[in-house]
């Protein structure tokens, strides 16, 4: 079966390309990539939905990042805004889609172009809330979309996907992610109740991460990439020109 005419075939030499430029992205920006429990993306087989939090303009990039790095041999896409698309039409060549947002059109056009590349066998990257949102912004409200299409292709898998940007202890930040497990979804339930379903599974990936975002230990994680490193600024200076690393926590007296 052929994806359908409004998913353009990926061009390799593009992804390529793009994944490149992603990733140098990532190392000029970012202290490091942590992740946990990546393996249960790799150890996946078949058609994969992987649906998580957006709290960023960084979330696209890191699962195109992570797609690279950890599904190399699979075929990965992702629902884009109709306009953005027109805007960057690149895109297109590296797995990106149309969908019209918040119309009846747009669903239509997700689905069909969802469960094709499901029965293809693809990777499907989505953020089912439909909007940025901060990660301490619970219930999560899901868009129908993904419910409506984890029932029309059951054989699907179905991974949560959190993710998480925050400073540590030097001048640039940490991207931080966690593989959450997979869904199992009961039989019988109605979309209402899948939906409530996966925003449960989510929910509890993204309160995981926290827990050890919080914790600021990096040996909590698996470091896939490594960026600029270094506190900068007035304590970096002092530590260029004393050698000593600064103690620049702010305690109360």
């Amino acid at each position: 079966m052929a994806l359908e005419l409004d998913v353009p075939p990926i061009s390799g030499v593009a992804y390529r390309l793009f994944a490149r430029v992603v990733k140098r992205y990532f190392r000029g920006h970012f202290r490091s990539v942590m992740v946990q429990q990546v393996e249960r993306l790799e150890q996946a087989r078949g058609p994969m939905v992987v649906f998580g939090n957006h709290s960023s303009w960084w979330d696209p990039m890191i699962c195109v990042l992570l797609a690279r790095m950890f599904l190399p041999e699979r075929k990965h896409y992702a629902p884009i805004d109709e306009k953005a698309l027109e805007q960057y039409p690149i895109l297109k060549k590296v797995g990106m889609f149309a969908v019209e947002t918040s119309t009846a059109r747009g669903a239509v056009q997700f689905l069909r172009a969802s469960e094709a590349i499901l029965r293809e066998g693809g990777v499907l990257w989505i953020t089912p809330q439909g909007r940025f949102a901060d990660t301490r912004e619970f219930p999560l409200r899901f868009k129908p979309g993904l419910a409506a299409l984890a029932m029309r292709v059951p054989e699907a898998v179905l991974v949560p996907f959190a993710t998480e940007y925050t400073f540590w202890d030097e001048r640039m930040p940490e991207a931080l992610v966690r593989v959450g497990e997979t869904v199992k979804l009961e039989k019988g339930l109605s979309q209402e109740a899948v939906n409530k379903q996966l925003e449960g599974a989510l929910a509890a990936t993204m309160l995981e991460l926290q827990q050890a975002s919080c914790q600021r230990d990096a040996l909590l994680f698996r470091t896939v990439l490594s960026g600029v490193r270094g506190t900068g600024g007035m304590y970096g200076l002092w530590h260029r020109l004393t050698g000593k690393k600064v103690d620049h926590t702010m305690r109360p007296q």
